[in-house]
């Protein structure tokens, strides 16, 4: 492709994210807000179960969009599905709707700065990437089990990367699972989003939670002691 027509290209896709980005931002707050949720909480979830297809549809489509649009509000938006359509159907439409907008956002920011980044800083740079080509995975694990580093950061970081699109889906899938299940018990354990919306996280604290907290907690630790055995390996053998 000559590079007029690459330029205009990735401007034609910049100036798409940007009114995405801005849509998203302007009318998810007002249509599918916590405040409005919780203000007509009964009558929400009554009318989800009445129509529970058309119902989550809406939920894929909103947090398909909030995770690409890097919107911090999944945690949020994880505890109300969570009460309004049990755990089952909530953890399976977040885990795919989630994982969709991880990978939209990855493939937006390796169109738009992966050559400029590795332009200025790739040099600099090549241990780390090559690590990352050849535990794509691991990587991608380690950092979605992370809960303490912003998922739209790793999005970000990862598009980068040499990382394969097919690998970065089903690891960012696998990684997000134990999170997910988290957030999404806790809200499924809420007497209501009146609660949530007052209190915040806090107000599903209890001794389960925060036992399943401590225990997604861990879990990167393991993993990560995992990881550096096999970075060692891998580095012994090259040697």
């Amino acid at each position: 492709m000559p590079a007029a027509n690459k330029i205009r290209a990735r401007l034609t896709l910049l100036a798409a994210v940007a009114l995405l980005w801005l849509a998203a931002w302007w009318l998810l707050p007002q249509f599918l807000s916590l405040q409005m949720l919780a203000a007509h909480d009964d009558t929400v979830r009554t009318w989800c179960r009445q129509h529970t297809a058309v119902a989550l549809g809406i939920l894929f489509a909103g947090y398909t969009t909030v995770t690409a649009a890097s919107i911090p509000a999944a945690a949020l938006m994880t505890m109300a599905a969570g009460w309004l359509f049990g755990f089952w159907s909530a953890f399976v439409v977040i885990s795919f709707a989630s994982t969709l907008g991880a990978t939209c956002a990855f493939l937006i920011s390796r169109s738009l700065l992966r050559d400029a980044m590795l332009a200025r800083y790739g040099h600099q740079q090549q241990k780390l990437l090559l690590s990352v080509e050849r535990n794509g995975a691991a990587v991608v694990l380690l950092l979605r089990l992370v809960p303490t580093i912003p998922f739209f950061l790793v999005n970000i970081l990862l598009a980068l990367s040499p990382i394969r699109l097919r690998t970065f889906w089903w690891a960012s899938q696998l990684g997000m699972l134990p999170g997910t299940a988290v957030f999404v018990a806790a809200g499924a354990s809420l007497p209501s989003l009146k609660t949530l919306e007052s209190q915040g996280t806090a107000g599903v604290l209890n001794w389960q939670t925060l036992t399943a907290f401590l225990a997604l907690g861990c879990l990167p630790i393991s993993f990560r002691l995992l990881f550096n055995r096999k970075i060692g390996e891998t580095t012994a053998h090259d040697q």
